[in-house]
């Protein structure tokens, strides 16, 4: 167990828990024959098609293909940003998007973009409790009690919490959006590729604290992302989508035992996994790239 996570772990007052946080009773989502079409009556795009997956409650799930198979927009339909043209999918068996029902946003799912959304001019501690003051679901002690207590357990940001965004690292300013995230005790965290703009060291960085996170308020988690390593070291499964239209080409289980260090990159079994997912995403990178070139022609 890294020194990070023993000390999340004593501050939550589990010091010699070893494993993660129970599993939750609620997100899990089902997600069955997914369709999505842009412009139907038009040049009709299909993005999404005959798309399935089940993710267990308490599941981090990482998604990756190439460019344009539909990864951010299955996201966004999860979200409730977009509708679907066909299939259904299911929030803890209740319908959250049909054929008939067009999801909505709601507080049980929540999205964390490529793109900071902090907002400037409040501290961070006005960040993290901007949603439930906002929605009226807190009152202002209710939220800054359960905003300091949630800062503090993931990775003692607390000691920030008076600071601004423009104060602090790019990375810190991540790790404050996903606890932002948190605070509205969501079923579902979503993270569209939060990493993208980082750099190698940060990104590994980034990594161990949102694990520490996963460890502390463990969520269902879906991730997308374009890099493979990322995708490995964070997720229990791997999904590979096909060139467009997406759909599940493989799914990879990754069985590396948590908690998880960056030691991990080097060990054996990370590279045998790595070169799987390797072969599997080049082979729908090359297709893809071959269609582009015969739609330009």
């Amino acid at each position: 167990m890294t020194a990070k996570i023993r000390s999340i772990a004593s501050a939550a007052g589990h010091e010699a828990q070893l494993d993660l946080a129970p599993r939750p009773a609620h997100g899990k989502l089902t997600i069955t024959e997914v369709g999505k079409i842009y412009d139907p009556q038009g040049a009709a795009v299909v993005a999404v098609s005959d798309c399935s997956m089940d993710i267990a409650a308490g599941d981090f799930l990482a998604i990756v293909g190439p460019s344009g198979c539909g990864k951010s927009t299955l996201v966004n339909i999860i979200a409730g940003f977009d509708n679907l043209s066909s299939g259904e999918i299911l929030l803890d068996d209740a319908p959250l998007a049909t054929t008939e029902q067009a999801p909505r946003p709601g507080s049980d799912r929540v999205v964390v973009f490529q793109n900071g959304a902090l907002f400037p001019w409040k501290s961070v501690l006005d960040n993290v409790m901007y949603g439930p003051l906002v929605q009226e679901v807190m009152t202002h002690r209710e939220a800054k009690r359960k905003a300091l207590d949630l800062l503090r357990r993931c990775g003692g940001l607390d000691r920030v919490a008076e600071a601004y965004p423009a104060q602090l690292s790019s990375g810190m300013q991540r790790r404050v959006e996903i606890v932002r995230a948190l605070m509205n005790d969501p079923k579902v965290l979503l993270l569209d590729e939060p990493f993208r703009a980082m750099d190698t060291v940060s990104k590994t960085t980034m990594h161990e604290h949102l694990l520490e996170m996963y460890h502390v308020c463990r969520k269902t988690i879906v991730f997308i992302t374009h890099d493979l390593e990322e995708a490995i070291f964070l997720a229990d499964r791997v999904v590979v989508m096909t060139s467009r239209p997406g759909t599940i080409k493989t799914t990879l289980d990754v069985t590396l035992p948590r908690p998880r260090t960056a030691a991990l990159l080097a060990s054996e079994d990370f590279r045998a996994l790595k070169a799987k997912l390797s072969a599997a995403v080049h082979e729908e990178a090359k297709r893809a790239f071959e269609r582009g070139e015969r739609e330009q022609a």
